[in-house]
């Protein structure tokens, strides 16, 4: 029994490690639309002298442009979002790559000891010039998420006349601001719940948000449903590694490793290069897009920069269901709404 159970314990290890093998190298793309001028493509990009991962998506590749900058820093949204963009497609040609030292963007034999936002920002601008001319159209309409958005605001104050309008979701605002925002739901709602070490832990942080040495546990705004609301945002991620096909193991690898080298310094950035302090106008029109209930980046931060800024046109939009993910968790709310913005812009 002993010789036959070892056996049987080799045979598993043995498929564990052809599964494991074949995962790591398992050719990825992104499944094809129908129709004859459609476009979905998942490839390899030189940009400013590294390779950056773009996926292009939409049934008609002569509809207006969105590019989508993702947040984290270092968590692109490739390995699911097209879980949430089907609307969008019909009306839109969307863009998605994994910045650099991001993702499927990460290289491992790649120095990324000087990565700053400014790096994260001449990248875009060069992506929107690729993107400009493999698709024969002057514009895009550029969208920026969570952390993303730090990075397109700086790019749509830097070149204006590359974009035709620019979307904050989950827009960053003053840092203290947002994260003693977060803070202080975070304690509120454990209170709420009866969980007073959760209420402890978190106001022990105070002192160190407030001189910006840490942030709030996002563990903890999680939990108490300030990430997302009709969604599992973490799910979504685990979900679209397994089974999407834009993804494979080793790309999983690189995502987690990307993670590890992008966050500490560009979050350190983010907190001591104050956003509202380095934007304080664009030449182009300019929308804050809110989940009701966001306290990743809080609405009440966002809300202020907003009234600071100056720009031709602005609107401050709150969908009143989600968190977050405004543009996943109220996917038809949001598809409308940006086509109706986008018929105002080019009327």
């Amino acid at each position: 029994m002993k010789r036959k159970a070892l056996q049987v314990l080799k045979i598993s290890i043995r498929l564990v490690l052809v599964w494991i093998a074949i995962g790591l190298i398992f050719p990825t793309w992104t499944p094809r639309i129908e129709g004859d001028n459609s476009i979905s493509s998942l490839r390899q990009v030189m940009i400013n002298g590294t390779g950056h991962e773009v996926m292009i998506r939409g049934v008609d590749r002569r509809n207006p442009i969105l590019i989508f900058v993702h947040g984290g820093p270092g968590c692109s949204e490739i390995p699911y979002v097209t879980k949430y963009q089907d609307i969008l497609e019909q009306h839109f040609t969307i863009v998605h790559y994994d910045q650099r030292g991001s993702g499927k963007s990460y290289h491992f034999f790649e120095d990324y000891s000087h990565l700053t936002t400014d790096v994260l920002v001449d990248d875009l601008l060069a992506l929107t010039d690729y993107v400009e001319g493999e698709l024969g159209q002057p514009k895009v309409l550029l969208i920026g998420h969570s952390f993303g958005t730090y990075i397109g605001m700086k790019a749509a104050a830097k070149a204006p006349s590359k974009y035709a309008a620019y979307i904050g979701i989950g827009q960053v605002g003053d840092h203290v601001m947002s994260e003693t925002d977060s803070l202080n739901f975070v304690i509120d709602q454990a209170k709420n719940a009866g969980n007073q070490d959760d209420a402890k832990l978190a106001e022990q942080l105070r002192e160190s948000i407030m001189q910006k040495e840490a942030s709030t546990p996002r563990t903890l705004i999680r939990k108490y449903g300030g990430a997302a609301r009709v969604i599992d945002d973490n799910l979504d991620y685990y979900t679209g590694f397994v089974f999407h096909p834009e993804y494979n193991l080793f790309d999983v690898i690189r995502y987690v490793r990307g993670v590890a080298v992008s966050q500490p310094t560009l979050l350190e950035e983010e907190a001591h290069a104050n956003l509202p302090q380095i934007v304080r106008k664009l030449d182009i029109p300019a929308y804050f897009v809110m989940g009701q209930y966001d306290f990743m980046t809080s609405v009440h931060a966002a809300k202020v920069y907003f009234e600071e800024l100056t720009a031709p046109k602005k609107e401050f939009v709150i969908f009143p269901k989600s968190a977050h993910y405004p543009q996943f968790e109220e996917k038809e709310a949001f598809a409308k709404w940006l086509v109706q913005t986008w018929s105002e812009l080019a009327s």
